[in-house]
């Protein structure tokens, strides 16, 4: 299991999760000229996107950086789609920028497929359905969109009347969440039906969806809230489960099979004032988590992944300028 998080102040820290269920540092470096906004992991495979217009590519597997693209704004959200009989491979990444673009790759190996233009504004945020073929977004403009990934185009765009900050689909791809400063709301996926609405106290800032309808969200409380999206109501929560704000979450659970514990519920967050915490979330009411580290550095953003057994990536014809040249052309 591996995290993987970007800060403020150019640095991107990549940490290992053992079976002891402590963290140990893969890397930590300077990888972009300016702030890095957005983190994604799939597998052995991280990437990070940030102000300075490029996205990097790392392989968890040498710890090291082995590519990048260069876009003509800064990267917003990037998102990883790996099928599920290649669970610990991508097969295609998502780019969303400050120009209201989406980039699509082909991750295996990693070349640009087509750029289309979503919105009028910036995109916040981005979320990949489960199958594949399709990707929300909300942006700057107050809008929502769909985009057909099968096509490369988006199919659906309307005005929500107010500015969206996150937007994910849950595992089961039924149903997604959209934030709205401190508001949730949960939505067919089919027709973007409301079902209900959770109300935080503060703005909610990140949200990972876990199993079974389950939602956790933090935010500008510094708790880690955990819902039922079903009922709409509070199941529990971690109350200051930082001392700053919560910058992201990431669902491990899916690892219990491979870690070699006993079916724990894993859940990792970060914090604005560089604090990494991985925690059980059935015994962690109590506030303390299984372990945790200190980057010293001002997080912004949080990805990981639960496969534990990580597989290079594939790197031959990684991001050169003719590499890039030709994709757009073809």
């Amino acid at each position: 299991m591996s995290l993987v998080a970007g800060s403020y102040e150019r640095f991107i820290w990549g940490y290992k999760l053992n079976r002891s269920l402590t963290l140990t540092p893969l890397f930590s470096f300077p990888s972009h000229l300016s702030t890095i906004k957005t983190v994604a992991v799939a597998g052995s495979v991280a990437v990070s996107g940030g102000n300075d217009d490029c996205v990097k590519i790392y392989d968890l597997s040498s710890s090291s950086e082995i590519g990048s693209f260069h876009h003509s704004a800064s990267i917003t959200s990037v998102a990883f789609y790996s099928p599920p009989s290649l669970s610990s491979l991508p097969r295609n990444l998502l780019a969303a920028d400050a120009d209201g673009s989406v980039s699509i790759y082909d991750a295996d190996p990693f070349v640009l497929l087509k750029t289309v233009k979503i919105h009028k504004k910036s995109i916040n945020s981005m979320s990949v359905h489960p199958s594949g073929k399709i990707a929300l977004t909300v942006g700057h403009d107050q809008c929502m969109a769909l985009v057909n990934l099968v096509r490369g185009r988006r199919s659906f765009y309307c005005k929500i009347g107010k500015e969206a900050s996150l937007v994910q689909f849950d595992e089961s791809g039924d149903r997604f969440s959209m934030v709205v400063d401190d508001k949730v709301s949960i939505h067919e996926a089919e027709d973007a039906k409301l079902i209900v609405e959770l109300d935080n106290t503060k703005k909610v800032l990140c949200a990972a969806s876990g199993a079974n309808g389950i939602l956790y969200t933090g935010g500008e409380d510094r708790n880690i809230s955990v819902w039922d999206t079903a009922s709409g109501k509070l199941a529990y929560s971690i109350e200051n489960a930082h001392a700053a704000r919560v910058k992201g979450i990431v669902v491990l659970s899916k690892s219990s099979a491979d870690s070699g514990t006993e079916n724990p519920y894993l859940v990792a967050s970060a914090a604005s004032d560089g604090v990494i915490r991985v925690w059980d979330v059935r015994k962690a009411v109590d506030g303390k988590p299984l372990s945790e580290v200190h980057t010293k550095s001002r997080l912004t953003c949080l990805a990981g992944s639960s496969i534990r057994s990580l597989k290079r990536p594939r790197t031959e014809t990684l991001n050169t300028d003719e590499n890039l040249d030709a994709a757009v052309e073809s």
